[in-house]
């Protein structure tokens, strides 16, 4: 799957070229993200890098890219609205302690139970969202104030420029491999965009700063200027006139910094936030919700991730330090004022696509951005957002399980139902974590149903006139009512025997199963032998007193994958 993304042994100038990469790609990720989750561009950045740094130094997938994500920032949207962005902080704290706790129970080893049609479904779906997310970047602000699509020949300018990135992208390895395609493409369209925007007529203009081309400064202004008039709006007991309107869009130019600013500092010694949550109980009850839903979302979306990149790479990542990686890195990022975050699966394709399979490309990645937001600020927002959404589109196009488009014929049903399910919940509600829990779901449940049918006996008598019936399948909860219709009590002779060699008692619906049956074999004046019992199953049938003969045949031996690897 995904061969796209060819494998490739591990080096240093692979390492770093890609990580740097990888971090030109993080800088307009994190800014949208931010404006989703209603903060600072900055603490979007600054989450970015923190997250990226710490996940890669102390996380269990090595070549793994994490940062500020989309799905997180969904679920901060409305603890910053209701509480303020002070209860931000103290939530993604929480949210790391929660996911060093589930690495420490070895809980990452469960992604390991995905079943194949969930992850085609999860990475189908991925594709078209992130496909889908790239269209925002062809909106600039209008004249009104609100973000709209581009037009004329701004559009298409950053068509051809989108075309010739990939371009590269597909046609550079064919000739070198000592740079990666993506850096390449990325530098190559930079170069050609400051041209185009030096040099092209005003009427091509696209951005708020008057270029031909959008560049990441435009992004950022745009979007801050959408903001605050829509703020505005919002708060504005009338529709605000044209003059105040291009007065707010003026104001908010001017005080825009762009992406520089200083050293992060931890939150609680930040003077801009004056009212701190205090730490009691009260605030525990109103961040615990949140901070639950942030661990889970970024645990499934960081399992997941590794499952993907182990496949690409053909090596395994360990669920369990993952765990606790991500862990460590929410916690350093809430103190440090950040959004918290988790694998990102686009970048991570990006980093695996130009080379990185170690630590160090991670690594890389994050101590690059953080030197955009100290000192290349400048020079970072000139990078056109064709060159970007060019790189995007080619990871789509890796990503997407093409072969999947042929399986229709060829597998059961029930796994199509799976997969298009996962991928239409990904696509329509965008939420990753949710689209993959229903995916198992429904791949559980179609496994119980088909199961539940397989339950069977040999029935035969022995040579003193004992009925013996010898079952075959699992004993479980969906079967319970086929094992059930297997006997007969009312007809059957006085002394019955049970065999459970060839089967599995898997739950309690299975022990509650065989001591109703002895039960109504008791009732009937009848003697039960039950041999093969698994010890458990001996311990529940022991109220059913001396009418039921338990035979302490050693069972057979029941092997179970180990979590050393987990």
């Amino acid at each position: 799957m995904l061969n796209f993304f060819t494998r490739r042994p591990q080096q240093l100038k692979d390492e770093l070229l890609s990580g740097l990469t990888v971090a030109l790609a993080l800088v307009p990720e994190a800014i949208a993200f931010a404006f989703v989750a209603g903060v600072s561009p900055i603490i979007g950045l600054y989450s970015a890098f923190f997250i990226g740094l710490l996940s890669a130094s102390f996380g269990g997938r090595p070549g793994m890219i994490s940062g500020a994500t989309g799905a997180m920032a969904v679920v901060v949207v409305g603890l910053v609205a209701i509480h303020g962005v002070e209860y931000l902080f103290p939530a993604v704290i929480l949210c790391g302690i929660i996911q060093i706790c589930a690495g420490a129970f070895k809980l990452g080893q469960f992604i390991r139970m995905t079943p194949y049609s969930v992850m085609l479904g999860f990475v189908n779906g991925l594709a078209i969202v992130i496909f889908l997310a790239q269209f925002g970047s062809f909106k600039t602000v209008s004249e009104a104030g609100a973000l709209v699509f581009l037009s004329g020949p701004a559009l298409y300018v950053m068509l051809g420029l989108v075309g010739l990135t990939m371009l590269i992208i597909w046609g550079l390895p064919k000739l070198t491999k000592a740079l990666p395609a993506s850096l390449a493409a990325i530098l190559s369209v930079t170069f050609i965009s400051i041209g185009i925007n030096k040099w092209a007529p005003e009427d091509w203009s696209a951005g708020p700063s008057g270029n031909a081309l959008l560049t990441v400064g435009d992004m950022l202004e745009s979007n801050s200027i959408a903001k605050a008039v829509t703020d505005f709006k919002n708060s504005a007991e009338t529709d605000p006139t044209p003059e105040e309107i291009q007065e707010i869009m003026t104001s908010t130019a001017e005080e825009s910094t762009g992406i520089k600013a200083g050293l992060p500092i931890p939150f609680f010694m930040d003077s801009q936030y004056e009212a701190l949550p205090p730490m009691n109980l009260e605030t525990l009850w109103i961040v615990l919700p949140f901070s639950l839903t942030l661990a889970g979302v970024g645990l499934i979306e960081s399992l997941m991730t590794l499952s993907l990149i182990d496949e690409i790479t053909e090596t395994r990542g360990r669920g369990n330090r993952e765990c606790k990686g991500q862990g460590i890195a929410n916690i350093i990022c809430g103190i440090f004022g950040g959004m918290g975050g988790c694998a990102m699966i686009g970048q991570s394709l990006i980093n695996v696509n130009s080379g990185g399979r170690g630590r160090l490309s991670g690594i890389m990645a994050a101590v690059c951005l953080l030197l955009f937001v100290l000192v290349l600020a400048p020079w970072i927002e000139m990078i056109p957002m064709a060159a970007l959404v060019g790189v995007m589109f080619m990871v789509v196009i890796g990503t997407f399980e093409w072969a999947s488009l042929k399986m229709f014929r060829k597998v059961p049903s029930s796994d199509i139902i799976v997969m298009v399910v996962v991928a239409g919940y990904t696509v329509l509600m965008h939420d990753l974590a949710t689209a993959v829990i229903l995916g198992v779901i429904l791949s559980a449940l179609k496994f119980a149903w088909q199961h539940a049918t397989h339950l069977f006996a040999d029935i035969k008598i022995n040579e003193h006139g004992s009925k013996i019936y010898q079952l075959h399948g699992p004993l479980f909860f969906a079967s319970v009512a086929s094992f059930k219709e297997l006997f007969d009590a009312k007809n059957d002779p006085d002394d019955v025997v049970i065999d459970f060699y060839y089967t599995r008692v898997y739950d309690q619906s299975g022990l509650e199963a065989i001591n109703g049956l002895a039960e109504k074999y008791r009732r009937a004046g009848k003697r039960l032998h039950l041999t093969h019992l698994s010890p458990e199953c001996r311990d529940l049938l022991d109220k059913a007193g001396d009418l039921v003969e338990v035979n302490l045949s050693e069972d057979p031996q029941y092997h179970v994958a180990t979590d050393r690897l987990g």
